[in-house]
């Protein structure tokens, strides 16, 4: 009998339930393996660098800085204003030099052979004895290439020198001004470390400066060296508004003026200040801007040039300081003063624009104006008698501008303060502009006394760049730009970045409004009107006169001024001139404005291609006389109470007080 063979069972297969939990288990270390293979990549990416830097550490890993070079700043026309020029920094590792004791006679005398002058033969033997392991020895800095390159040579002819060792040269930069003073306010300075201190240098300081680079060299696993080299980035390059060869014209006559004019009336400069602004009016680029005093680019730090010895030993630091922030100061945005008749345009305009002027009104002027018991006198005081509204800038007559203010009223003469941007800052692209918010009156401080006084422009303040840019305006057709002093920035390989064309920003008076003030200010220069000194002889030319008095009033300080424009039809250029208390007797002559302008405009127009336009007149031929001085107006007797209520009010609120005179010679 057969036995029964016993059937082997087939082997379990997993159940259902369990194959789902392998396939979910399997599902999850896939996913898991490919969320850690993700990982990986995003940190590759993003720290890649991080992990390289701890790893290549841990190798004998060193590195070298590898500094970027600040951009440079150019003129219109691409003159270099301020650059950055490499320099060396000699390095001796004394590691390395020891290696080999055949490596110090001959290092240590190419040292002496290339360096005689900046190094010690005695000073370098001790270091490389007391200090054999030290790596980073700086023997001297700051050498131009030409100064080091004769050593490079030696140290690369390694056939005949192959023991000069262990010296590198650890590249820097430095500032380089090549116009010293020239622009020196809008150019500014930087100190170490690249950070711009004043001007441009300063306001564009992020633009300039660019990202430093590194090398790092490490050994790898068969103690290869090899190096990983992360390129610098460089700064951006400026490109201003300013042409450098009109600032030269400018600069130069302001100091012709000032050594004319020094020691003349006191032991003392020709001015207290002075500056000047040129700008295009078709887009408020500034062409030039210049002031008194101001300072050398390359050594900004030296008061010399204002201070004697003895007094710059005598300051303590805070003087020394406040000295040298009155050397840096931009007397074009940062001075705050009493304008003078030089904003009696804007008063017309005004009153123009509103309807409450036209141009066929006439005015009396009887030579003083009465308001609450107090006499504000005109320039004449026998009067100029029937005063139309051209001849009344022509003549700069403040009696009838005080009769304007009156139909004009505060309301309207508030509403253009504010459209002119008087108390507002222009925000032109340089630090340190100054608020004059809290220097103009609002409308509902305007009394009447305060409004005939402001109508002729004293007790209120202004800038220079606000009273250039809203005059740009009114001679442009009434469009009002930004001003600026930057053109363009580029790259280091001059592909353009940002350019600035031009930004309008509103339009302050109609073209018929802008054709009759510029009617107006045509005559004051071109006709018989105040400007006529700053005529340059074939060329048309529109502008006005001012003359304020200073505070305190008892002093007898002027500060004059003058700003025009040319040609006449479609200007190409308005020029503004402030000379703060003049060195002479009479202060009061806007005659010293005048003849720095024309001065400027004489030796600019040629170079900006603008034509002679019209004959010279016969009057205009030869040499012309200085100008007497224009005049003052006495200061009244009695302080009327409505006045001295306005003085006690614009202490409280740190304004100008209402002044008892208001001279105003033109």
């Amino acid at each position: 009998m057969k036995k029964r063979k016993k059937k082997t069972r087939p082997p379990k297969r997993f159940s259902k339930k369990m194959q789902k939990k392998l396939l979910v288990v399997f599902a999850i270390i896939v996913i898991l393996l490919v969320a850690l293979i993700i990982r990986l990549m995003y940190i590759k990416h993003t720290s890649g660098k991080k992990y390289e830097k701890i790893v290549l550490s841990q190798q004998g890993y060193d590195s070298t800085l590898i500094p970027y070079q600040r951009g440079s700043i150019t003129d219109s026309r691409g003159t270099i204003l301020a650059t950055s020029v490499d320099v060396y920094n000699v390095i001796l590792d004394c590691k390395v030099l020891n290696s080999d004791k055949e490596n110090v006679e001959p290092t240590v005398a190419a040292l002496m052979q290339c360096f005689p002058d900046t190094l010690e033969e005695g000073t370098i033997r001790e270091l490389i004895a007391k200090s054999p392991d030290s790596q980073y020895n700086v023997l001297t800095r700051r050498l131009p290439y030409e100064q080091i390159h004769q050593f490079v040579e030696l140290q690369n002819d390694r056939e005949n020198n192959p023991h000069i060792k262990g010296v590198w040269f650890e590249k820097e930069y430095i500032r380089k001004y090549p116009y010293n003073s020239l622009a020196s306010a809008v150019v500014g300075f930087t100190t170490s470390g690249n950070l711009g201190m004043n001007g441009v240098e300063y306001f564009y300081n992020s633009e300039l400066n660019g990202i430093n680079g590194r090398e790092y060299g490490y050994l790898n696993s068969d103690n290869n060296f090899e190096k990983n080299i992360k390129s610098a980035v460089n700064g951006n390059n400026i490109v201003l508004t300013i042409d450098a060869n009109i600032q030269a014209i400018v600069e130069k006559k302001i100091a012709d003026f000032l050594e004319e004019n020094k020691n003349k009336f006191t032991e003392r400069a020709g001015a207290e200040h002075i500056g000047v602004v040129v700008m295009d009016p078709n887009n408020a680029e500034v062409l030039a801007m210049a002031n008194y005093p101001n300072y050398d680019l390359t050594n900004p730090w030296d008061l010399s040039a204002y201070y004697t010895e003895e007094e710059i030993s005598a300051m303590d630091e805070k003087t020394k300081l406040n000295a040298l922030y009155k050397m840096w100061m931009n007397f074009c945005t940062t001075y705050t003063y009493e304008p003078g008749s030089t904003v009696k345009p804007f008063t017309v305009a005004a009153g123009l624009e509103t309807g409450t002027l036209n141009d066929g009104m006439t005015f009396e002027c009887d030579g003083v104006e009465v308001i609450a018991t107090h006499d504000i006198h005109c320039v004449s005081r026998a009067g100029h008698g029937l005063e139309t509204m051209k001849k009344a800038i022509m003549d700069s007559c403040n009696d009838a501008l005080m009769q304007m203010s009156y139909k004009i009223g505060p309301e309207n003469f508030a509403k253009y303060q504010k459209i002119f941007g008087f108390g507002y800052k222009t925000n032109i692209d340089l630090p340190g502009e100054a608020r004059t918010d809290g220097l103009i009156y609002k409308e509902s401080e305007l009394t009447t006394l305060n409004l005939a006084t402001n109508s002729f422009g004293q007790n209120y303040n202004t800038t220079m760049i606000q009273v250039a840019s809203a005059f740009c305006s009114i001679v442009n057709g009434g469009s009002y730009y930004q001003p600026h002093v930057v053109k363009k920035i580029t790259d280091e390989n001059g592909n353009v970045i940002t350019e600035n064309k031009g930004t309008l920003l509103k339009e302050t008076v109609s073209k018929q409004t802008s054709e009759l003030l510029k009617e107006y200010l045509y005559g004051t220069v071109s006709e018989e009107g105040t400007g006529q000194y700053a005529k340059v002889p074939g060329y048309s030319m529109g502008g006005k006169t001012g003359t304020a008095q200073k505070l305190p009033r008892g002093q007898k300080n002027y500060l004059v001024s003058f700003i025009g424009y040319a040609p006449q039809e479609n200007p190409q250029l308005v020029i503004y001139c402030v000379v703060d208390e003049p060195n002479a007797e009479e202060q009061a002559n806007s005659a010293f404005a005048q003849g720095i302008v024309k001065e400027i405009l004489t030796e600019v127009f040629p170079y900006m291609n603008i034509y002679p336009d019209e004959e010279i007149k016969e009057e205009e031929k030869g040499d012309e006389e200085e100008p007497a001085p224009d005049g003052t107006t006495d200061v009244p007797e009695q302080m009327p109470e409505s006045a001295e209520e306005t003085k006690k009010q614009n202490d409280e609120e740190g304004r100008i007080d209402a002044p008892a005179d208001n001279p105003d010679a033109n």
